[in-house]
């Protein structure tokens, strides 16, 4: 089920709020959990037994890590066997084909493929069963003696299926105790509607572009490039838009979401990109593999491995094809020269600095969404007029027009602009602010009655993040 769907937005939704609101206190856990599954089953039906196997065996090892947390042998067992099940799991699902494929490459022979169904959301629902008992191992947080409580915190249907990752410590207090206002409502259906909107209005129209630009027979370096910045626009707003809309629903029900994105494109570095762009990923990469590996309080060989095994594992868990690996060490090999020489010249210069970035990342999106290494060469290729492709097409001064809108609106919208413009004009007077305050509702109605007819003609797509 989408959130950008009708059955989401005027069935699903407004029955879990009516049945939230209505339930006691105890069993207010009880009804997200169980409107979780129905949220998970909508979709993905048989595996959502899956899912429900992963809290299991998490909330048995947690039980077990913490009962014999004063036998540390004993303990680290159960925390070893509590991370092989939720790996294996994970990499039956996601990755077995993609050994097949290599070993046959590489062999010659012809092992047939599993072609196994890839469960929505279970690299996000992985790391978050792997959080939890490795926090209750190191003694961050107390086992949960409630499966449901645990239950709920792994299956919370606005977070379940393409993030943020959210850790167990983060929510640990909030499942028992959390606070339900009219301030926090309002906030959550703002920010809701507005991701809504960044995925809708923005994203799903960019990425039509993108699908035009591939099944086109006229491609010129002009095209090229509108089709790197147009997906680099698109991922970010249908991204960023899901964690809006995630951390918006979470209001709705008391919970307190830490942000994801923290508008990435004014970074000028990739350094300050990646603690920007999906930061409960990178936050998770490094708590749990890059600082126990060492971080950088080892050798600089050591601390270069440790960046290049983050990296790896970053571009391996998006996706099981070699396209996402390069583009993980693609990164990999930036930061690392960031940090051992070019962050010193990026600092003397904002501009530079800032067009670098853009350029870097522009360049990572292309591997990053092509179907194989040998069309992100060639895409990569025709930006700079290799493969005798001409600089501009009748066809991409078409599209240059018909979205050049659209673009600035997304270069607007990719920055704090309008957010500080608003802050602002609260400031300057108080009769500016009422201003505001009645006007945001009225936009609030109708960018929802807009977004609302794209689902009923049929013009939305999947979040991307789906298939992670």
């Amino acid at each position: 089920m989408l959130f950008s769907s009708i059955p989401f937005l005027y069935y699903f939704l407004p029955c879990v709020v009516i049945l939230y609101l209505l339930a006691p206190k105890p069993a207010k856990n009880s009804v997200l959990l169980l409107a979780s599954l129905v949220f998970y089953a909508w979709g993905e039906k048989k595996l959502v037994v899956l899912m429900i196997a992963a809290i299991l065996l998490s909330y048995i090892f947690g039980l077990l890590i913490e009962k014999y947390k004063d036998r540390k042998n004993l303990s680290r067992l159960f925390l070893i066997l509590s991370v092989v099940t939720s790996l294996a799991m994970l990499f039956y699902y996601k990755y077995t084909d993609f050994f097949i494929y290599n070993f046959n490459a590489i062999t010659g022979l012809s092992v047939p493929l599993l072609k196994i169904a890839l469960p929505i959301g279970i690299s996000f629902y992985t790391f978050q069963c792997l959080s939890y008992t490795v926090d209750v191992y190191r003694g961050d947080v107390p086992a949960q003696k409630n499966f449901i409580a645990l239950a709920t915190y792994v299956a919370l249907f606005p977070q379940l299926i393409a993030g943020p990752i959210v850790r167990y410590s983060d929510v640990a207090l909030q499942l028992n105790e959390r606070t339900h206002s009219f301030e926090k409502v309002s906030y959550g259906i703002r920010r809701f509607v507005i991701g809504l909107s960044k995925k809708i209005l923005i994203a799903d129209a960019l990425g039509e572009l993108c699908d035009i630009f591939k099944s086109s027979g006229d491609k010129s370096v002009l095209f090229f490039w509108l089709y790197a910045i147009a997906f680099t626009l698109h991922i970010y707003f249908d991204f960023s838009g899901y964690s809006d809309m995630a951390i918006g629903l979470g209001k709705m029900f008391g919970f307190d979401f830490l942000e994801n994105f923290n508008y990435p494109y004014i970074s000028k570095s990739a350094t300050e990109f990646w603690r920007r762009w999906h930061m409960s990923l990178g936050s998770w990469f490094r708590d749990y593999i890059y600082i126990p590996l060492g971080g950088n309080r080892v050798s600089k060989l050591g601390h270069i491995r440790n960046i290049f095994i983050v990296w790896f594992a970053t571009g391996f868990w998006h996706g099981a094809a070699w396209n996402f690996i390069i583009w993980g060490l693609y990164f990999g090999v930036i930061l690392v020269v960031e940090k051992f020489w070019l962050m010193k010249y990026l600092k003397k210069s904002k501009v530079w600095s800032h067009i670098y970035l853009l350029f870097t990342v522009v360049i990572s999106f292309v591997i990053f969404n092509a179907a194989d290494m040998a069309e992100a060469f060639r895409y990569i290729g025709g930006m700079f007029g290799i493969g005798g492709y001409s600089l501009v097409s009748a066809e991409s001064v078409y599209y240059l027009r018909s979205y050049g809108f659209l673009f600035i609106l997304g270069f607007i919208g990719s920055t704090p602009l309008l957010k500080n413009l608003t802050a602002k004009i609260r400031e300057k007077s108080l009769t500016a602010e009422k201003i505001l305050n009645v006007a945001e509702p009225i936009v609030m109605v109708v960018l929802l009655v807009v977004v609302t007819a794209f689902p009923v003609y049929g013009s939305f797509s999947p979040f991307l993040y789906f298939r992670f």
